[in-house]
């Protein structure tokens, strides 16, 4: 049997005070983790403690994901999640979903399906057929921000720009299970008032990938992730033989040099635990099998860091 681990993250951004203050949000992802840990000690597979630690993430208001996620520039809510079981080497997931609670379960469930990728359409018919009931995942929150930068004709860039008392970020849970087996999850609203239709790497290998030795999960500025392939890129540099920190050390510093955006999290079969940023914040927490441990307090700028 192996020892479990698990690392979340709930965004990356500016500054923490921007993501609501340290203690709500160390108290919110610490909250996750315990429940998760919990899980894994009880039995639970790898994307089963996957589904339950992005479920929770998306309940939560403060993330941007599920409930509380941002609204598109038509003041529509379109959410991206997406599921890889490392074991199988399998993605599945949905993208530009609306009026569901929780979008990781519909990337669960295609888990087992022959056609393991939808976007809107093809996502809403399958939560019609699977009977779920409409959602609304809209907050006031949500809505007076939209309301206040349509009066400025959508030109802040959102991504990173959050209300002081309501932190957003993409979600995502790394875990690696007592049979060793790993798993990822990502989910997220999409970056805020974007053009109708644009697709997040929340649902891609570049923003969310597993194999049976590594599992990442990446946060930030999308198209910046998607440039930098960073999740896929990070998992065959362990595939080929780098360590899991080392492959976040030059997947970052490369990513760093082309001003990239963007943090990740990670965990490899031997249950090192990894993260890494290039912005001021990552919004990350963890269970090393002993304790619970988070990056809130990093330096800004690059950072790299692993546990064992």
């Amino acid at each position: 049997m192996s020892q479990a681990k698990v690392i979340i993250h709930g965004g990356a951004g500016p500054s923490l005070q921007d993501k609501g203050g340290l203690i709500p949000v160390r108290e919110s992802l610490h909250r996750v983790i315990v429940q998760v840990t919990q899980a894994l000690e009880q039995g639970a597979a790898a994307v089963e403690a996957v589904v339950l630690g992005c479920r929770l993430l998306e309940d939560d208001p403060r993330f941007n994901a599920g409930t509380g996620s941002v609204l598109q520039s038509d003041g529509q809510i379109r959410m991206s999640a997406s599921v890889m079981d490392g074991s199988q080497q399998r993605l599945s997931g949905v993208i530009n979903v609306s009026r569901v609670k929780n979008p990781i379960d519909l990337a669960q469930w295609l888990q087992n399906s022959s056609d393991r990728l939808l976007s809107d359409i093809g996502a809403a018919e399958l939560a019609r057929e699977l009977q779920l009931p409409v959602y609304q995942p809209l907050t006031d929150q949500r809505l007076y921000e939209w309301i206040e930068e349509r009066k400025g004709n959508f030109q802040t860039a959102m991504a990173g720009v959050v209300a002081e008392d309501a932190g957003r970020g993409t979600i995502g849970v790394v875990v690696r299970d007592q049979f060793g087996q790993l798993a990822v999850g990502t989910s997220t609203g999409g970056k805020g008032f974007e053009r109708i239709g644009r697709v997040s790497d929340s649902a891609t290998p570049a923003g969310n990938y597993a194999n049976s030795l590594a599992a990442v999960s990446c946060t930030g500025i999308g198209e910046d992730i998607l440039d930098e392939a960073l999740a896929s890129r990070i998992v065959v540099r362990v595939t080929d033989g780098l360590s899991l920190e080392a492959a976040f050390a030059k997947s970052f510093q490369e990513a760093a040099t082309r001003q990239r955006d963007f943090g990740a999290i990670g965990l490899d079969h031997q249950g090192t635990l990894a993260w890494g940023k290039t912005c001021d914040v990552l919004l990350a927490a963890y269970w090393d099998g002993q304790h619970i441990g988070d990056t809130l307090e990093l330096p800004p700028g690059l950072q790299v860091g692993c546990r064992a």
